[in-house]
């Protein structure tokens, strides 16, 4: 009788935090402006594909509305949170929305004093 050995997978579960979040665009104007912004700041790559566009950042980002709505020739408060959801397709990470900006936490952890979320254990 013959034996047959599998091979093993090179896809091996990972469960260590990888510090990465981020999101992706409709590959249409705005979202292409909006891609053009957030690739400026540190620690962020944009990666255009054919129908969409991919921002990924370690630790943290922010899309700051105004920063958007200059770079589309807009008066301040044109871009906001609405049209940023309307943009963005995907997420990953914690998004927290604030007036002013969305932002983006790789670790829920790190969200926590925006969520009023208490990390002391339970007493």
């Amino acid at each position: 009788m013959t034996q047959f050995k599998v091979a093993q997978s090179p896809f091996k579960p990972d469960s260590s935090p990888s510090n990465m979040c981020g999101f992706t665009l409709m590959n249409n104007q705005i979202g292409v402006v909006v891609a053009e912004v957030m690739k400026t700041k540190p620690g962020v790559r944009v990666t255009p594909l054919p129908s969409m566009i991919r921002v990924d950042a370690t630790n943290r980002m922010d899309v700051v509305y105004d920063e958007v709505s200059e770079a589309l020739g807009e008066e301040p408060g044109f871009f906001d949170m609405a049209q940023f959801e309307e943009s963005m397709s995907t997420h990953y990470g914690r998004m927290i929305h604030e007036d002013d900006r969305t932002i983006m936490f790789a670790n829920p952890e790190d969200a926590a004093e925006y969520l009023g979320f208490d990390l002391r254990p339970g007493r």
